[in-house]
């Protein structure tokens, strides 16, 4: 029977695709290291390999297997700048931060890229990225967000779409325009997760899945971090289970909440539906965002944060068939192969949460939809603060991230319904 992840509904068309994953062993027995990790994600994997490259001690400790949550399972966009557009962090932190945070998330694409490429990942990139408005009321935005990053951000990839170029390139008239932005593309996420865990592991981390961590703490300068079959006992860590770390560091649950994404895959499409003949990946104006794309084997996978109760939709298939349709009548029949989702770790403000959250742990997450690129390049700057250059990751570390209104019992609620609102609102 095969594999299915305990901890996110569905199984992905990413695990029928993505070719062989390695098994890796449980922890068993204490261990001490320099750097101890919790999470087998994109920040945790890619912090691993690049602390065991400069000789450091690390044991990176997964719950389950690598690419059950969010790394293994998402929408595969990589997306430009932060997830909020420069402009926005321009008004709020002014035009130099703004800047540097841009240049960051730059650093972050061209990082992912060539790190597959050097390792021999192969990731399945394809180029472009279509972001379209839903209410015409949002087209002059996509047009003055086009002219800012030209001129003022020095990205001169994002070009303004009409009504008539978004509906050639998208192959429906839904939309009202838009941009498309020629400098990303996107990704097989799961082949990422299985090359950087071979890469850490070749470099010599100690990396281990079925192994959730129990317990954290900080004392006399080492953190210990407690399994039910071995102990941590190390100089730093790094929390990077992001929406999967549930109550383990009550800071990082204060800030980071989890919301479920849901995709669902189609049978390959023939060219004649000239559904995205070029190519791109596509996100809309919605608050509660659609994306979607089509794999190398001209698939569509379609993906929406949907609000349709506080658990999981009992039918994935259902409600994604709904969507797809509203954008591609032709595919009202179309067969949907896999259906799936996992979890986002989204902040209050859209904007990744990084903070010392006890001596020696630093939490990293909260990338709101924003992760395939950034998390990946998080995790090489957490190796470059053990390595004593903090200074990149501080322009992290110093965004606002307030914790969700209403603690622990009254947060998911009001969430939920903040979210039904935010639905409503897309509709209207």
């Amino acid at each position: 029977m095969p594999y299915q992840s305990p901890i996110s509904p569905g199984r992905s068309w990413y695990e029928d695709s993505a070719g062989p994953r390695p098994e890796y062993p449980a922890l068993d027995g204490d261990r001490q290291a320099d750097v101890v990790i919790i999470g087998g994600g994109f920040t945790g994997l890619s912090a691993a390999a690049h602390l065991a490259k400069a000789g450091t001690n690390v044991v990176l400790l997964e719950s389950h297997r690598f690419g059950d949550g969010a790394s293994g399972r998402n929408g595969g966009q990589l997306g430009t700048g932060q997830r909020a557009w420069a402009e926005e962090l321009e008004s709020e932190y002014g035009f130099t931060r703004a800047k540097a945070l841009f240049d960051l998330a730059e650093e972050a694409k061209a990082h992912l890229i060539d790190f597959s490429a050097a390792n021999g990942i192969e990731i399945d990139y394809m180029p472009g990225q279509l972001s379209v408005a839903h209410k015409p009321r949002y087209v002059d935005d996509y047009k003055a967000h086009a002219e800012i990053m030209a001129t003022r951000f020095d990205y001169p990839h994002i070009q303004f779409m009409d009504a008539r170029e978004t509906a050639e390139r998208l192959g429906s008239t839904l939309y009202h325009g838009g941009s498309r932005d020629s400098g990303t593309g996107h990704i097989h996420p799961l082949k990422l997760v299985i090359g950087t865990a071979r890469v850490a592991a070749a470099a010599g981390a100690h990396i281990f899945e079925k192994s959730p961590a129990t317990g954290i703490s900080a004392q006399g300068g080492k953190v210990k971090v407690t399994t039910a079959r071995g102990a941590i006992t190390a100089d730093k860590c790094l929390l990077a289970a992001n929406a999967y770390g549930g109550n383990l560091e009550p800071v990082s649950a204060a800030h980071i909440m989890p919301i479920g994404s849901f995709i669902g895959a189609t049978v390959p499409l023939g060219d004649e539906l000239k559904v995205l003949p070029g190519g791109e990946s596509v996100d809309d104006s919605r608050f509660v965002v659609r994306y979607f794309r089509k794999s190398k084997d001209n698939r569509l996978l379609f993906g929406g944060r949907e609000v349709y109760a506080v658990n999981d939709p009992k039918d994935i298939h259902i409600h994604i068939r709904k969507q797809i349709t509203e954008i591609y009548p032709a595919l009202k029949d179309v067969e949907i192969t896999h259906g799936w989702g996992g979890y986002v770790g989204i902040t209050v403000p859209r904007k990744p949460f990084v903070r010392e959250v006890m001596p020696n742990v630093i939490s990293v997450g909260g990338y709101s939809g924003h992760g395939v690129m950034l998390s990946n390049f998080f995790g090489k700057l957490y190796a470059e603060t053990v390595s004593g250059n903090r200074d990149r990751l501080r322009l992290i570390e110093d965004l606002k991230i307030p914790p969700f209104p209403g603690g622990r019992r009254f947060r998911a609620p009001l969430l939920f319904l903040a979210l039904n609102w935010f639905a409503l609102r897309d509709r209207i």
